[in-house]
């Protein structure tokens, strides 16, 4: 956790302005009332309306994304298995961009992505599970059923933004559906912190019912779970956190994949403790990845889910290497 806080406010002083941690602490020592010397209002802007918030939705995202990984690499036994592959990302992108581009009306700000992005995974899901069919608990049933979906909810999108090609925003959408920050904005931390957080309380508290699906669905039958349940509440909540934050950060993969992986090898497998790891592995990944997304090419910035893919590509294989070469 402390390196966590320590990354989060080193990267908030990251960037082309000339900042420093105690410029940081400052800042948000100020907003919170607390007995610090004001900065500027120019460095304070950037600090507080700019930097702060893009960092702490990085450190959401990247939480959130890790620990949906986990759950259900857990629920499908499939080490595949993320919210990108299973179409969940796929559809949650769809109904976004329906909204910014189609304009359809489900409400204002934030929320009103949320609720496109969040039908829209559902019906991924939907989808997947449909195609998968009585058989969806067999890892490559459902993988290769989520790998179809996802590329026809990938379609959707380019046939909705290629529709309205005359539009100033196609840019834009196209950069945000390879994965975002720019956007973040307060609005956005609070509803993505409040549904993350408590997602996430609620696969830690289904830990144990974790630990037994990892070994198949019988096993957790014969530990006392209703497996039927909690699945479709799991997979509902991966659903719903997944949603919220591809509406506030576009489709950023390799997350869900490659974390889960790297804190398994280090700590082992047992749910109770490696959900806490990887939001915080997660957090921090996400973090440097947005700060080099935003800084190693400056002044142009590159989509953080180009960097993601790029660094977890190498970082997933080498941990599938390691865990091939253990005895």
């Amino acid at each position: 956790m402390f390196l966590l806080l320590t990354s989060i406010a080193a990267a908030v002083a990251v960037g082309s302005a000339d900042l420093s941690a105690a410029d940081v602490l400052r800042s948000v020592g100020t907003h919170l009332g607390l007995p610090a010397r004001p900065l500027l209002p120019l460095p304070d802007s950037i600090v507080w309306d700019l930097r702060l918030p893009r960092v702490l939705l990085a450190a959401l995202v990247g939480a959130g994304l890790a620990v949906c990984g986990a759950v259900l690499q857990a629920l499908t036994r499939n080490p595949l298995a993320d919210p990108f592959l299973l179409g969940v990302s796929s559809g949650a992108s769809t109904g976004a961009v329906a909204v910014l581009v189609l304009g359809i009306h489900v409400g204002a700000g934030p929320v009103g992505l949320t609720t496109g992005a969040f039908a829209g995974s559902l019906a991924a899901f939907g989808a997947v599970l449909l195609l998968a069919g009585r058989r969806a608990v067999e890892p490559t049933r459902i993988v290769l059923a989520g790998v179809a979906v996802s590329q026809l909810f990938s379609a959707v999108t380019s046939l909705i933004v290629i529709s309205d090609a005359h539009t100033q925003d196609t840019r834009s959408v196209t950069f945000w559906l390879l994965g975002s920050l720019t956007a973040a904005s307060w609005p956005a931390v609070a509803l993505c912190a409040v549904v993350t957080g408590v997602g996430l309380l609620v696969c830690w508290a289904a830990a144990t019912a974790l630990d037994a699906f990892a070994f198949g669905t019988d096993t957790a039958r014969s530990l006392g779970f209703s497996t039927g349940r909690t699945r479709l509440l799991l997979f509902g909540v991966t659903a719903l956190v997944a949603a919220t934050l591809v509406a506030a950060s576009g489709a950023i993969g390799f997350v869900g994949l490659t974390v889960p992986h790297a804190v398994r090898f280090m700590i082992g497998s047992g749910h109770r403790t490696l959900l806490p790891a990887c939001a915080v592995t997660g957090a921090i990944f996400l973090i440097w990845a947005d700060t080099a997304a935003r800084t190693v090419f400056s002044p142009q910035e590159l989509p953080v889910g180009v960097l993601t893919a790029v660094l977890g590509v190498p970082v997933f294989a080498l941990v599938m290497l390691r865990r091939t070469a253990t005895p």
